[in-house]
């Protein structure tokens, strides 16, 4: 080979070898950018809690929950409480009258001689106490000469039908029974025919 040709082949490749040196410098100030632009916007990673700030955080909430569900038992069991110690208030109101009734009658009673103004009035007040009643949901059972049921009648006596058709049936209702609202407060005591 001539001297020639080595020559343009080493200036080749020291042109080469800046090139490569250029190239290089240029990637590195690029990476060098990128990691600053990089490094400015990473926060930093907070490390993963140890098991026992687990087991802390987690006991933390379950006593918590606990102490709320507690706070909450609590407090439903004393509103039931409080409303079954007043449930009652709104009746008892409504029947004060027909207390008061009773003691006027009994007060006119001791100075009345005709017999049926008296009837008269403990009619009326046995009227006003009955409809009381209805109104605050209580209604009578009819029970005589019906089929006997006894989710409804208590059966206090069975006797000898009179006909064919009283057979298995409500004779009579010694003791009426009573619904509140469609259901059953008081079952009627009845005697049914055999």
């Amino acid at each position: 080979m001539s001297e020639e040709t080595n020559k343009d082949i080493n200036v080749e490749a020291i042109s080469d070898e800046n090139n490569l040196n250029n190239e290089n410098a240029q990637q590195t100030e690029n990476s060098n950018d990128i990691e600053g632009k990089v490094g400015d916007s990473v926060e930093e990673i907070p490390a993963e809690p140890s098991d026992e700030e687990k087991y802390a955080a987690l006991n933390d909430k379950f006593l918590r929950l606990y102490s709320e569900f507690d706070n909450y038992r609590k407090r439903t069991n004393k509103e039931k409480i409080d409303l079954i110690s007043t449930a009652s208030a709104g009746l008892l109101k409504d029947l004060i009258p027909v207390l008061d009734d009773f003691d006027r009658a009994i007060a006119n009673n001791e100075t009345a001689e005709d017999i049926k103004v008296v009837k008269e009035g403990f009619n009326l007040i046995y009227t006003k106490f009955k409809s009381t009643l209805e109104i605050k949901g209580l209604k009578q059972m009819v029970a005589k000469g019906e089929a006997f049921d006894s989710e409804l009648h208590e059966a206090i006596a069975n006797i000898p039908a009179p006909d064919k058709k009283f057979i298995g049936k409500v004779i009579d209702d010694v003791e009426k029974g009573y619904y509140l609202n469609d259901k059953v407060v008081r079952y009627a005591k009845v005697v049914v025919g055999q």
